[in-house]
């Protein structure tokens, strides 16, 4: 007779955690944050290099970001660990949750741009020049966002459903490298205008530079993101219990 662990780490079941635990209220609040605090570093362009390179009407150098690559790969790390161990509906939770406080965060700054300045208060013009494009920033992430983060949850979940705890590795790369995709190219799409990417060429090597960034740092990040995943499910009680 083998144990549930056993059976799990076989890979003859597929399991998932409860979400009424502190490791579950952690990944949510960082999750959350990673969204917050992306998309308003995300209004400062950031080009690498110098000179002019070309490839017919495509920019190959210099490089062209946005403040966002620092720290939003992050989010498809979290969204990785909540969906293989807890599930798509806490996915799902998870992301409508950063959705509504990135929302609250931007209409905020927004509400704050129009309110009266005092009379010794010099900086409105600087408020307005980088906060006052946060609002748009946060509309080009989130629609990407979504629609990313639930791609990568479906994706992860569908492909466990086949391998339970087999090929780990697969499903958190496969997973992110369709969420991505689609989260880059939403994004920057409604983005470029708005830190003022203004040819084709500069788009392309804005979405292609930014998605083969994000994934690279995926893979870089593969071996810790698998060591917290095989940790956080031997700290959940509920995940190795029957059912």
């Amino acid at each position: 007779m083998t144990s549930p662990i056993e059976r799990t780490q076989r890979g003859e079941q597929v399991r998932y955690a409860r979400t009424g635990s502190t490791y579950f209220s952690v990944l949510l609040a960082s999750f959350c944050v990673v969204l917050v605090v992306s998309n308003i570093v995300a209004t400062k362009g950031i080009e690498f290099g110098t000179g002019d390179i070309t490839l017919g009407p495509i920019q190959v150098w210099p490089i062209i970001a946005d403040g966002g690559a620092l720290l939003f790969p992050l989010a498809y790390v979290f969204g990785d660990v909540i969906s293989e161990v807890y599930g798509f509906r806490a996915a799902r939770t998870a992301v409508y949750t950063s959705f509504a406080l990135a929302t609250i965060t931007s209409l905020t700054f927004l509400a704050v741009q129009y309110l009266p300045e005092a009379s010794f208060y010099e900086h409105q013009g600087a408020y307005e020049a980088v906060l006052g494009f946060v609002p748009r920033i946060v509309a080009a992430s989130l629609a990407g966002y979504v629609v990313g983060q639930l791609l990568n949850a479906l994706v992860l979940t569908k492909m466990k459903s086949r391998t339970a705890e087999r090929k780990l590795w697969q499903r958190v790369l496969g997973s992110t490298g369709v969420g991505e995709l689609a989260d880059t190219i939403i994004f920057c799409t409604i983005a470029a205008t708005v830190i003022g990417i203004d040819t084709f060429g500069q788009y392309v090597n804005y979405v292609v530079i930014g998605y083969v960034y994000k994934v690279t740092i995926e893979v870089i990040l593969l071996p810790i993101t698998l060591r917290i995943i095989a940790w956080l499910k031997t700290k959940e009680p509920t995940y190795y219990a029957e059912a």
